[in-house]
């Protein structure tokens, strides 16, 4: 008895390792695509740096509005003086050596992860397609599919809406004494978390589905535990040091359980009713 349980425990770590083998071969072919591209992310990254982002853009049409509506106001606050200022030049710091190598090696390993995803989460439900039904096991491509989507989405969402205002945010505390300098590492370290962090919150709806659908989660249980994701949620955004930060981490976290809750009570597994099924 006690080899035939050692036998299929060995036989899952095998698995395990083919599985983590194709997804790092995978990984480093993505890796070295992304490689060729990295600069421009980078480039990408920077952006917010300039101080002209879509929120420069927001705040001035507020501006105009306000003075064709409240010239008085516009004047007395000398609204129009901010846009006489010209856009400061900030530029990334580095201070070890090969130290922009190393990020270069960072942004293409991240890059390269996010353009195989779908080698990556097929992996996955390779190894643990075994303990599923037929029925369940058709589910791969609406599986790979929505991961795949979910991800980019909440990357996406954290580069082009969240990642300009943070660093708008931080950049409202230079003044006259106090001046930004940006090193290269803590900047792109930052910016890598948190698009990997955006995109698993991004990943909670598709994992709510998938157990509601074997009947492990369902909306009710979901529902009933809303403060305990909020909780959960405020503890994750904590480890973040700054408050901005903790904040736009905690509210998409929560949003993404809310949308679970739903996903659930639209897709989750249906109760058969004792009586029908007795008339049946």
């Amino acid at each position: 008895m006690a080899d035939e349980k050692v036998l299929p425990f060995i036989e899952h770590l095998v698995e395990l390792r083919k599985r983590l083998i194709i997804s790092f071969i995978a990984v480093v072919i993505g890796m070295g695509i992304s490689w060729n591209f990295s600069n421009v992310l980078l480039n990408f990254i920077e952006k917010p740096l300039s101080g002209k982002t879509y929120l420069t853009d927001l705040k001035k049409q507020v501006y105009n509005e306000v003075k064709e509506r409240y010239p008085s106001i516009y004047s007395r606050y000398k609204l129009d003086e901010e846009f006489k200022t010209p856009a400061k030049e900030r530029v990334l710091n580095y201070s070890a050596p090969l130290e922009p190598f190393f990020i270069q090696c960072k942004i293409s390993i991240i890059a390269g992860l996010i353009l195989v995803l779908p080698v990556l989460f097929h992996q996955v439900w390779l190894f643990v397609a075994p303990g599923l039904t037929g029925r369940e096991r058709r589910m791969v491509v609406p599986f790979v599919t929505a991961s795949t989507i979910s991800f980019c989405v909440g990357a996406a969402f954290f580069l082009i809406v969240i990642w300009p205002v943070i660093i708008n945010f931080s950049l409202s505390y230079e003044a006259q004494g106090l001046q930004s300098w940006f090193n290269l590492s803590a900047y792109v370290n930052f910016c890598l978390r948190l698009i990997l962090m955006f995109g698993l919150i991004f990943e909670l709806p598709v994992l709510a589905l998938l157990l509601a659908r074997f009947g492990i989660v369902n909306y009710q249980m979901l529902a009933r535990n809303r403060k305990y994701a909020l909780l959960a949620s405020s503890i994750v955004a904590a480890f973040h040091a700054d408050l901005i930060t903790m904040f736009v981490i905690m509210v998409p976290l929560y949003l993404m359980y809310e949308v679970s809750v739903w996903v659930a009570l639209v897709f989750g597994k249906k109760k058969i009713n004792p009586s029908e099924n007795g008339a049946g």
